[in-house]
């Protein structure tokens, strides 16, 4: 669908406007979230169902959920975890390396690095494709592109013959130098896709053209392994929705905070393995900015896991060094999101010197916690939780029953007799391991990062985040929290506030003070040349792409880099300079202003608009809420319980001003106010929590 055809579905009938949704899905391990939004009224509604064997059968079903038919849809985007998933699990089809003779075992040496340096023994996982699967030709191009050998064309053809026996559904063709000159892999291509007709091929020099041959044979090898399950699956989900009315483009969202068709996912499809992290980051930076905060960060706590993003003056943190299991990078542009394992599910345990631990292992959804009454013994949040009465007795509208009991037996056979302490001593003492581990998560991604937590905002969501944001912000002096209107649903939320986008790039090597300006603007025209055509190929027309330029550079000698925005034209690279120097500063603290800089990349990021979608904003009313009930509740700043209030958040308008303590129940989440903390609803129906800081 293009972004002209979107305005034109949503113009007003004879009979008045004619039903338009946009709709957003995230699928996730558990559950499936969807996110309306009427274009008529901007207001906003939620559904969430179990996620099916079939995925596809889910977002349907979600869909439905909603109450919204296909053929009333105007835009659909998607997050999904299908890409990482079937790399942990490693369930895709049967793939063959081709790759320069010599060369086949660099994805299985990798870097030499450990995930825990100190564990000698532990045991990497092995490449995603077998080294019986990595087969190897005659070809060989020098460092500055020049052609040593060529194709033969009748080695080529014999080892397509070898191919075919094995009855592969995709190829990954990575030659040593093809970064330089792609001529070889190109031919390597034609070749087989002319004796391999139905076979996805993925070259690496389209894939990730840069210099490090590890990191770009990882991608590749990535690339190609999840082409046929993304394909197949896009396919299908557009097959479906087409036949249920739903006539446009299905949009995946990718790693780098932008969407895709499902066509052209299907060709570069590791840009999915971070598709539903992504959006989460996407959603707590609108809702921030939303409340007038542009420095924000992202605190998505679900049932197992807790996933960290920073936004520094609008803009998300983007890294080209990620990974879904250690060892086998994937260097696409992605957002920075930290995962640990942190969540509602998380076990509390003790190691062998006796202290008390908090995950990474979590219960999961079967049994669950002890509270849900399915056969788990051992304690987690959600027991310490319950026991600590900042959760009551259902979650999810009720549709899941907390027993308060189960939960007391879990903490006082699994932590407080251990420890010797009371029940509420080691409930609290639970919450307050799981929050230090998340503390030092939001620790890394911006004290380390160059980044004083105190200048941000907190936005905490997911089922669990909103529980915790409080306690969290205080520990970290970071002044205020925000809790989106769908905590639970958030993720889903960030499909629907994304542009299509591309990021085109290639290697360019050289000292920063001698190359040629004229040069790089050329390479720079050329990378927008090829970024506007698959634009144009997505139906964007030329007056909604936007392209931005970025070079990265480094000190001479250094290995990683810095990705440095410029602007069109390139006439001198000075300004570039300076901004290096200082973000360096920034980010490793420290800077050298006399030492030589180097460039090492050139970028360009291909944006197509599309028309944003306008939420609901509410007059503000200065209302003091009455409680639906009361309940003793346990907080930090009190060792005994409080009799504390109970509210209804769909029952709090815009204007709603709260003073801790107090407890806010929704379908998807709790909302904890501490003692001594002011809550107030704003416009956009996000809470606003103002955390009162000691000094």
């Amino acid at each position: 669908m293009t972004v002209t055809a979107l305005e034109e579905k949503t113009q007003k009938t004879p009979d008045g406007p004619a039903p338009a949704y946009r709709v957003a899905c995230d699928v996730g391990g558990t559950f499936t979230d969807i996110c309306i939004l009427d274009d008529r009224t901007g207001r906003m509604h939620v559904a969430k169902v179990a996620t099916t064997p079939d995925p596809i059968e889910g977002v349907l079903q979600g869909i439905a959920a909603g109450g919204v038919a296909l053929k009333d849809m105007v835009l659909f985007s998607h997050g999904t975890t299908l890409a990482t998933n079937a790399l942990i699990t490693r369930k895709f089809p049967p793939a063959v390396m081709v790759t320069t003779q010599g060369f086949r075992d660099v994805i299985e040496i990798r870097r030499g690095t450990r995930n825990d340096l100190w564990d000698t023994y532990a045991e990497m996982a092995g490449p995603y494709i077998r080294r019986r699967d990595r087969l190897t030709i005659n070809e060989r191009v020098d460092y500055a592109g020049k052609i040593l050998a060529g194709i033969d064309e009748a080695e080529a053809r014999a080892l397509a013959a070898v191919i075919r026996k094995r009855k592969v559904a995709t190829v990954a063709v990575c030659f040593v130098n093809a970064f330089a000159n792609p001529a070889n892999e190109e031919r390597m291509r034609d070749i087989l896709m002319e004796e391999l007709p139905g076979v996805a091929v993925s070259l690496s020099s389209e894939i990730l053209p840069e210099i490090f041959e590890h990191e770009r044979f990882s991608t590749t090898v990535a690339n190609a392994v999840l082409a046929p399950v993304v394909g197949s699956y896009g396919k299908g989900l557009a097959e479906r929705m087409r036949a249920g009315g739903y006539d446009e483009d299905v949009l995946l969202l990718h790693s780098g905070g932008g969407v895709m068709t499902a066509k052209t996912a299907e060709k570069f499809a590791a840009r999915l393995a971070a598709s539903g992290i992504a959006a989460g980051a996407i959603a707590s930076r609108h809702v921030a900015q939303l409340a007038g905060y542009e420095n924000s960060i992202g605190l998505d706590m679900g049932g197992t896991s807790t996933d960290v993003s920073l936004c520094d003056r609008g803009n998300l943190r983007i890294t080209k060094d990620w990974h879904v299991e250690y060892g086998y990078p994937i260097c696409f542009p992605s957002i920075e999101v930290l995962t640990i394992g942190a969540g509602g599910g998380s076990l509390a345990w003790m190691d062998d010197a006796g202290s008390l631990r908090n995950g990474p292992q979590s219960a999961g959804s079967n049994p669950g916690p002890a509270c849900y009454d399915r056969g788990g013994k051992n304690p987690t949040n959600c027991d310490a939780n319950v026991v600590l009465g900042r959760l009551g007795g259902k979650l999810a509208g009720g549709s899941v029953k907390l027993d308060r009991a189960l939960a007391e037996e879990a903490i006082r056979k699994g932590v407080a007799e251990p420890l010797g302490l009371s029940l509420t001593e080691a409930a609290s003492a639970v919450i307050k391991v799981a929050n230090a581990n998340m503390a030092d998560a939001v620790r890394l991604i911006s004290i380390r990062r160059g980044y004083d937590p105190r200048d941000f905002a907190l936005v905490a969501f997911g089922g669990a985040g909103p529980l915790h944001g409080a306690a969290l912000a205080k520990d970290l002096s970071i002044p205020t929290v925000l809790i989106p209107p769908n905590p639970g649903v958030t993720s889903a939320l960030g499909c629907l506030l994304v542009d299509i986008k591309h990021d085109v790039t290639t290697m360019f090597l050289g000292n920063a003070a001698e190359v040629d300006p004229a040069i790089v603007e050329k390479t720079f025209q050329s990378l927008e040349a090829e970024g506007r055509e698959r634009l144009e190929n997505e139906g964007v027309p030329e007056d909604r792409m936007l392209f931005q330029r970025f070079i990265d550079m480094r000190y001479l000698g250094q290995w990683r880099s810095l990705a440095v925005p410029v602007s069109a034209p390139i006439a001198s690279l000075d300004e570039a300079i300076a901004i290096f120097h200082e973000e360096h500063g920034r980010e490793h603290n420290y800077s050298q202003t006399d030492a030589p800089v180097e460039v090492y990349r050139l970028t360009v990021s291909a944006t197509g608009l599309t028309p944003k979608a306008e939420f609901a904003k509410f007059e503000l009313k200065k209302t003091t809420p009455v409680p639906v009930g009361h309940r003793e509740v346990v907080f930090d700043e009190s060792p005994d319980p409080i009799l504390t209030p109970l509210y209804n958040r769909d029952e709090l308008p815009a204007g709603t001003v709260i003073t801790g303590p107090a407890v806010i129940d929704q379908l998807d989440s709790t909302t904890i106010v501490p003692p001594g903390v002011t809550a107030e609803v704003d416009a956009w129906l996000t809470i606003i929590m103002k955390i009162p800081l000691a000094g």
